[in-house]
């Protein structure tokens, strides 16, 4: 018989009729009716090809077929709860593992999670770079933060307001030149930036030196403004793409993860 193929429902009303010897009591425990309990043991006995319980006088009784099996099936369930224990157990992990653009976490995540540490101080994070083609399952990821226009296949919740902002350093105004970053590569639709960098962070720390002005993430660039270190240039501008807190069902489900979701965005 293929393993895919094992009559699960039938052999668990197997064992609870065969510890009370009884189908009514047995329906008690599975909350079903008697009937159900009888139909599964018929149905049993039709794809094995045997007898399983035998009515006497005394009431009902394990067959020698049915005792012969009885124990080794006992044993898979117990071995069943134990692997349900562990994968249960793994969600009670006290390790995240997410995936987080750099600069995102340098400005925004990092003092979020000291503080979800400092409740929980027996957490551990593992940081790992916010690629948007990562691979959940391979990188075994709790969580990713994601600068785009959704969460795409996945669950996810936005941070904060998908929008940017133009920020520059005190006493620079809005003449500056600009400063490029993939995110943004042409700012004024040139391709003659001046100076251009590799991610939003960096660019809110050359416009912080005062290389000129740089079009950031909303999120990020209010916590450079908020630092003093960067001023903005006129009020937030609405944009398609918004940091995003995503994961496939499967994570988002876990109560480790929701713990985390919830410390982030409240």
């Amino acid at each position: 018989m293929k393993r895919t193929h094992l009559p699960l429902n039938g052999l668990r009303v197997l064992d609870a009729a065969a510890r009370h010897l009884s189908f009514t009591r047995a329906a008690d425990e599975l909350a079903v009716t008697p009937a159900a309990v009888g139909q599964q043991i018929r149905a049993l006995e039709d794809l094995l090809g045997v007898v399983l319980f035998r009515r006497t006088s005394k009431g009902l009784e394990l067959t020698d077929e049915a005792l012969s099996g009885l124990d080794a099936i006992r044993e898979g369930f117990l071995r069943f709860e134990e692997g349900v224990q562990s994968m249960q157990a793994g969600q009670s992990s006290h390790v995240y593992t997410i995936a987080c653009p750099r600069d995102f976490f340098a400005a925004w995540l990092s003092p979020r999670l000291a503080a979800f540490r400092g409740d929980n101080p027996q957490l551990r994070f593992a940081l790992v770079g916010g690629d948007a083609d990562i691979d959940f399952t391979e990188a075994n990821l709790d969580l990713a933060v994601r600068w785009a226009e959704g969460p795409g296949d996945h669950e996810g919740v936005a941070l904060g307001q998908a929008a940017t902002l133009v920020v520059a350093a005190p006493g620079v105004d809005a003449s500056a030149p600009w400063i490029g970053w993939p995110g943004d590569p042409a700012p004024d639709g040139s391709q003659e930036i001046p100076f251009s960098v590799g991610d939003a962070g960096t660019a809110i720390s050359a416009a912080a030196a005062g290389l000129g002005k740089a079009r950031v993430p909303w999120l990020l660039g209010e916590a450079a403004v908020a630092t003093g270190r960067v001023r903005a240039l006129g009020e937030p501008e609405p944009g398609r793409k918004g940091y995003w807190l995503v994961a496939p069902p499967p994570q988002w489900r876990q109560k480790k993860v929701k713990a985390l979701i919830a410390a982030l965005t409240t």
